[in-house]
């Protein structure tokens, strides 16, 4: 498929993040049931991944702390995926024992946010992710890595794209499957965007390897989404509603809507297999338990146009 002159992509592969990036900066404390719900209702809809929910501490992150509880009982389908994110070898463990057979790790590309997120340095962080990457091998489950303030930091500002680089190779060299580029509080535009993965792509990473991940915090999450399809990418995440944020980045708004992504997807005709009503009808359940509406503009006018019909 050709736009301006750009090979695009015929399919994508979203990766929905609702669960636990979406859930895990909710206010409201939403029930263990709901939750399963949720992720059961995202599975429905045909996305292929749904990050299910994080093995942090609980005291951390009181929102996930029934983790086990909500992989123990979540119905699994088995042509999708469900990882959870993993900050510790510990964490590793209750998932593993929980049933869990995906897992995420975290890192960032500045080592203040990595002190105030999980209370170690860039290197520290890599350091405590061996031994989980050497369990994940013995049981031969794939491990995603994240790699936050890819574009921005909200505590150092710009952030030098050879230091995404040095992380990602890091990464992969660890044995990490695959590396999800966070633009954790929203600052990146589309050339920043091209720069960034002009540099990662040409230091011998391959495309496969790379996913995005965009927060729409000043309104550039599709054009910044755009840019790297135009450059190959085919892994894109994105959050049901547009939920989300990050309680360790401030001013950090919600995740690239899932809903809105389908609709421009869709309407370029690149494949996803995933049905945009039925994400729309996720998001409607959820929003229930939730103190303020979903910012996802496509939900925002489907919800409208139901209103006026009724």
């Amino acid at each position: 498929m050709q736009l301006a002159n750009a090979i695009l992509p015929d399919s994508v592969r979203i990766v929905e993040v609702g669960p636990r990036d979406g859930l895990q900066n909710e206010k409201s404390q939403i029930p263990t049931e709901q939750k399963i719900q949720f992720i059961q209702l995202l599975a429905e809809a045909g996305l292929p991944v749904v990050e299910a929910t994080s093995f942090v501490s609980p005291h951390a992150i009181p929102q996930l702390s029934d983790a086990a509880a909500v992989m123990t009982s979540l119905r699994r389908q088995p042509a999708v995926e469900y990882p959870v994110l993993v900050p510790n070898l510990k964490g590793m463990e209750r998932a593993l024992a929980a049933g869990v057979r995906s897992i995420a790790v975290f890192t960032a590309a500045s080592d203040s946010f990595t002190r105030h997120n999980i209370n170690a340095s860039i290197a520290e962080s890599l350091a405590n992710f061996r031994p989980i990457l050497d369990l994940a091998r013995q049981e031969a489950i794939p491990v995603r890595g994240y790699i936050s303030t890819v574009f921005g930091c909200p505590y150092e500002g710009a952030v030098d794209p050879r230091r995404v680089v040095e992380v990602a190779r890091d990464l992969l060299e660890m044995g990490v499957a695959e590396i999800s580029l966070g633009d954790t509080i929203g600052v990146a535009n589309p050339v920043q965007v091209a720069q960034v993965l002009d540099l990662v792509l040409g230091a011998d990473i391959e495309l496969e390897q790379i996913g995005v991940h965009f927060h729409d915090t000043r309104g550039t999450a599709l054009a910044n989404v755009l840019i790297a399809l135009q450059m190959g990418i085919t892994t894109i995440d994105a959050s049901a509603g547009g939920l989300g944020g990050c309680p360790y980045a401030p001013g950090a708004a919600g995740n690239l809507a899932t809903e809105d992504l389908l609709y421009m997807l869709d309407g370029m005709g690149i494949k996803t297999g995933v049905n945009l009503e039925k994400v729309v009808e996720a998001t409607r359940f959820i929003a229930a338990y939730l103190d303020h509406p979903p910012l996802s503009k496509y939900y925002q006018a489907a919800i409208a146009a139901a209103g006026k019909e009724q």
